[in-house]
């Protein structure tokens, strides 16, 4: 059973910048893809970035492309979401999960409890 604990979430203005962690224990990190969904008040939830279990794949949807970062330290058990460049359309709630490689929520096996981030414009 791997137990994940998000952190990092806050109010920000739009333009800003973010680091979320997402802090794995009881299980062997580096054998889990990490991913990052996150979800809107009334929409589903839905993937943001993903990273496979050595760190060298990794994929975005494309409305973050370009301005977030997925990494992973699994020395630290740890996996990062640098969030730069903020817009109000990415105020959500920000879920870390642990599963196999796949952008669908099906594909993660253990979820957090999430993180506010709220963007301010």
């Amino acid at each position: 059973q791997v137990h994940l604990v998000e952190s990092g979430g806050g109010l920000v203005q739009a333009g800003g910048s973010l680091r979320l962690s997402c802090a794995a224990s009881g299980g062997t990190f580096s054998s889990y893809a990490m991913g990052w969904f996150r979800q809107a008040p009334g929409k589903e939830r839905t993937l943001v970035a993903t990273i496979s279990r050595s760190g060298m794949l990794t994929y975005y949807a494309d409305s973050v492309k370009g301005r977030f970062a997925i990494s992973r330290d699994n020395a630290k058990n740890t996996v990062y979401l640098q969030m730069n460049s903020l817009k109000p359309d990415d105020t959500a709630v920000y879920y870390c999960a642990a599963g196999g490689w796949g952008m669908t929520m099906e594909k993660y096996d253990y979820w957090g409890q999430g993180t506010q981030v709220t963007v301010s414009s």
